[in-house]
């Protein structure tokens, strides 16, 4: 009955969920031989690939999934390989329930694997919809001998091992900060908010009407030496870290939450806005400020991968330093590439023009389908 009762309750506020990219929550507890597990899928998402809705009313009724429960665990369990020390370990569905999450419902399965033994390394191979959505990421939530580890799986990262010995809290924080920098490497519009404000650290806008000598678009002239593009990155990337820090970390904490709907469709906002700057030139000094205010945004979207794992209180804090830090580091490496590139080719119309004005056009479109899909809860695009 409280199955039936969260499917209706969100079924009925289905159109206030908004669409995010593709994912699913893996939950691994090791014990000796025996693992006992909880998969998460978006019900969205299995609708997609095997049909939920069978009298297509565009509703999925309790009755509905509850008569493809088998077909629900025969396709997940298919996609997910178990092993320990290198001998498969057989899974088999135990439960199914259905569960709220913030971007929406989600069915619950829970299952059991008995392996031949105990080991010392699991091996995990997850292969869910990634033939189906290329951006789908498999969060994993592993606990053994007292200890909580984290991972993302994605196609570039569908096979993974552990080692099931306790690890040191340096060990843990380097997984805490390696997803960190999986995170912003793979979290587009991150970067595309970020690009827009870098696009311009290389130019100088002019005041309107004006067109410099040499200059290739109006409104805008190259920089003349390094050391003012360099500070003005410097200034756009701290005042963006500083701000996504503060909310990450009380949002991860649990101090301030905010629906996925508001966060995601301000993030995808925020891009529009910073590309359409670059356009159209509305902020033409003090970017830092534009930085730090979506920045505030950012640090939500950045908080939702540690908040949704469900991490205990004493990881969590471990896992927000080297999250955060390794979210840094990944930056640090898209500005060390755009930076002396950008710079170099500043006086060229290649970049004046294909790079920083068309390359503004894409970033915007492309946000603007984002909020679209986010905002009204839509399905566009599949990448």
């Amino acid at each position: 009955m409280r199955a039936a009762w969260l499917l209706a309750l969100a079924l009925c506020a289905g159109s206030a969920f908004a669409h995010k990219p593709s994912d699913s929550y893996l939950s691994i507890t090791a014990d000796g031989s025996a693992l006992h597990g909880q998969w998460d899928i978006a019900l969205r998402d299995l609708d997609f690939a095997i049909g939920l809705d069978s009298n297509g009313d565009g509703e999925i009724t309790w009755g509905e999934l509850r008569t493809r429960h088998n077909e629900i665990a025969a396709y997940s369990l298919a996609r997910l390989a178990v092993g320990l020390d290198g001998a498969p370990c057989p899974l088999h569905a135990t439960e199914h329930l259905v569960d709220l999450h913030s971007d929406g419902t989600y069915a619950v399965m829970r299952f059991d694997a008995q392996c031949a033994k105990p080991g010392a390394s699991l091996e995990l191979g997850y292969n869910l919809f990634f033939d189906l959505d290329p951006q789908h990421k498999g969060l994993l939530r592993l606990e053994y001998a007292g200890v909580t580890r984290t991972a993302i799986f994605s196609p570039e990262t569908a096979r993974q091992h552990f080692e099931l010995t306790r690890p040191s809290r340096l060990v843990q924080f380097i997984d805490y900060a390696r997803e960190g920098v999986w995170h912003i490497w793979q979290g587009f519009d991150h970067i595309l908010f970020l690009l827009s404000l870098l696009l311009p650290a290389v130019l100088i806008a002019l005041s309107r009407g004006v067109r410099a000598p040499g200059a290739t678009i109006a409104g805008w002239r190259a920089v003349d030496a390094f050391k003012p593009a360099f500070w003005e990155v410097f200034q756009i990337v701290t005042a963006f870290t500083i701000a996504h820090s503060i909310t990450l970390s009380l949002a991860a904490l649990g101090v301030i939450t905010l629906p996925t709907r508001l966060t995601e469709s301000a993030i995808a906002l925020s891009v529009i806005l910073a590309a359409l700057n670059n356009i159209y030139p509305l902020f033409q000094r003090r970017r830092w400020m534009v930085a730090f205010a979506f920045g505030l945004i950012h640090g939500f979207g950045f908080a939702s991968v540690l908040a949704d794992l469900g991490l205990p209180r004493d990881a969590l804090l471990l896992a927000l330093v080297g999250f955060n830090l390794g979210v840094e580091a990944g930056q640090l490496v898209i500005v060390s590439i755009f930076l002396p590139t950008a710079y170099w080719l500043r006086r060229t119309a290649f970049y004046q023009r294909a790079v920083f004005l068309g390359g503004s056009v894409l970033i915007c479109l492309l946000a603007a389908v984002w909020f679209a899909e986010r905002a009204f809860n839509l399905k566009l695009l599949t990448f």
